[in-house]
């Protein structure tokens, strides 16, 4: 949720379609969010705060209004909170803190938020929707969006660049969700067979999801066998100059014995 700090490693190269939308919606909000961003550090309100709070809006949304079948409402109410991604970032900006708390915070709090998107939509399945199939879908969107999390920051903890963005991140999961979300509770409002979109977003999200999570996995079992091969040699070329130095040395000393 926007607290950036320098990254260790390559990054990934985002593909021309992502890196447009990146630079221009981007551009975009934070044109129109940093008034406001500005307004919010001269009432002493932080950073954290604004994280803090988005999350809590993005989680009463999904599990108030998801359970109930009330997808339009939801979705209004999560994408309303869903902007302090980007505030509780430019604000960080403003003030000049970019640390490594706000971005674990950040990081923490996305995957308490996109859990709750997901389970909400369970809820609804498992419940009033009466689809175990779309439940199941939904539980397998959540857990494999956690998982897929999980393999980048794990790759970079281990020292490895994890140089692989993969066909569904965070911001495709939830763009597709939500939008498919909020067009599907324009049923209640009298729109015919508009309701269908969502369990199709669902499964696009399923899938695309593990294709991404085959896509960082592959990448950081070559990316550690490269890195292995490589400490590999680093040892056995420091090996190798060590026999070679206790070898002039032992001749060294030799000759200093004989001098004497």
């Amino acid at each position: 949720m926007g607290q950036p700090v320098a990254s260790r490693g390559r990054t990934a190269t985002p593909t021309v379609g992502k890196a447009m939308l990146n630079k221009y919606a981007r551009a975009f909000f934070t044109r129109v969010l940093t008034p406001f961003a500005a307004f919010l550090i001269r009432r002493g309100v932080s950073p954290d705060t604004v994280t803090l709070i988005g999350t809590a809006g993005v989680v009463a949304g999904a599990l108030v209004f998801y359970p109930m079948g009330e997808f339009f409402w939801g979705t209004v109410v999560i994408t309303l909170f869903v902007f302090s991604d980007l505030l509780d970032g430019n604000m960080a900006r403003q003030l000049g803190r970019s640390s490594r708390w706000g971005a674990f915070l950040d990081s923490t709090l996305d995957r308490v938020a996109d859990g709750a998107i997901f389970g909400g939509f369970a809820l609804w399945y498992a419940a009033g929707g009466d689809d175990t199939v779309l439940c199941a879908v939904s539980i397998f969107c959540l857990a494999s969006g956690q998982v897929v999390s999980y393999t980048k920051a794990r790759g970079e903890s281990i020292g490895l660049p994890v140089a692989v963005n993969g066909l569904v991140e965070r911001a495709e999961r939830l763009v597709i969700s939500l939008v498919a979300a909020g067009l599907a509770g324009l049923h209640a409002f009298g729109v015919p067979g508009i309701q269908y979109l969502l369990p199709v977003a669902l499964w696009i999200v399923a899938v695309g999801s593990l294709v991404t999570l085959v896509q960082r996995v592959v990448t950081v079992r070559r990316e550690a066998a490269e890195a292995d091969a490589v400490a590999g040699d680093a040892a056995a070329a420091d090996e190798e100059d060590g026999g070679d130095g206790t070898v002039a040395d032992r001749s060294g000393s030799r000759g200093s014995e004989a001098a004497k």
